[in-house]
């Protein structure tokens, strides 16, 4: 008869979480994800960013490759990949048609003369605007 009343007792007062508790673990949880999705995907932007840089700069040196076997730059930066009907000197391909893109998809953009050098490739970053700054800002070969 006792044991069968301590276990009433004990089912009285044992009692499980209220609504709010729960709400506020819920909510804690969330907080931290979020936390954890921002740092792995801000790593992410940063990480296309200098990607980006190094492919700009690699492209740039493709394209004074270029100048220097056939005498001249390139028209449009295709001609990296395939020569043209009147291309004298060409050697290439001197890139890969997917090297022309930068790593948000959007084609790297060509120009001939650039602001300070004889050419110049930009690409606009993760807005795929001109302007800019942080993981938006134009990456230029000029920089």
């Amino acid at each position: 008869m006792n044991a069968e009343r301590n276990s009433r007792i004990a089912a009285r007062t044992q009692r499980g979480f209220s609504l709010i508790e729960i709400l506020i673990v819920v909510a804690l949880m969330a907080l931290i994800a979020g936390m954890v999705a921002n740092q792995v995907f801000g790593g992410q932007d940063r990480a296309k960013v200098r990607m980006a840089q190094a492919q700009v700069t690699a492209l740039a040196g493709k394209v004074s490759q270029f100048e220097m076997d056939t005498g001249a730059l390139p028209q449009r930066l295709e001609d990296l990949v395939s020569a043209s009907n009147n291309t004298k000197g060409w050697l290439g391909p001197y890139s890969k048609e997917s090297e022309l893109k930068d790593p948000w998809n959007t084609p790297i953009e060509y120009r001939t003369p650039g602001s300070s050098s004889p050419f110049e490739l930009v690409s606009y970053g993760a807005d795929r605007k001109p302007g800019g700054s942080g993981v938006n800002a134009d990456i230029s070969s000029d920089d």
